[in-house]
């Protein structure tokens, strides 16, 4: 196994769209140490990875899980508008939360964040994120409109 990913794998191919990668706005602090991206966008689909309420200054967002999951779902659709793509485009969500107890405070964030779109939605419950003080964290696909 090589040390890195083949070059060939990040240029696009004569059979596949481009691929585009970009950092969060803000970005984490683990993008680049942990070597990944935000945001992809492969074909029609736009892709973001794990988002808590995590702010520029490193500040957490929010101290109930109600207040995180609606600072995230704002980062998320902040993320999806840079790619073309917005709330209205998600197909599927992901979530992770450290209190399971506590999912009747996250869906109604999610429900007043997407409203009639009802896209996938998976809920778990994880024994910490990277950082104590975050209760939330998701990921999201959307399909881009034409």
């Amino acid at each position: 196994m090589s040390g890195g990913p083949d070059p060939g794998d990040l240029e696009p191919g004569a059979d596949r769209p481009p691929v585009t990668r970009l950092s969060g706005e803000p970005p984490s602090p683990w993008e680049t140490s942990f070597g990944f991206s935000r945001v992809v966008s492969a074909g029609g689909f736009v892709m973001v990875g794990g988002t808590t309420s995590v702010d520029g200054s490193g500040v957490v967002v929010g101290v109930t899980p109600y207040e995180q999951t609606l600072a995230v779902l704002s980062k998320l659709e902040a993320e999806l508008r840079r790619c073309g793509a917005s709330l209205a485009d998600v197909v599927q969500v992901r979530g992770y939360v450290t209190d399971i107890s506590r999912s009747q405070e996250v869906g109604r964030a999610f429900s007043e964040a997407f409203g009639s779109v009802r896209p996938l939605f998976t809920l778990v419950e994880v024994a910490a994120l990277i950082d104590p003080r975050m209760l939330v964290e998701f990921e999201a696909v959307a399909l881009k409109p034409r």
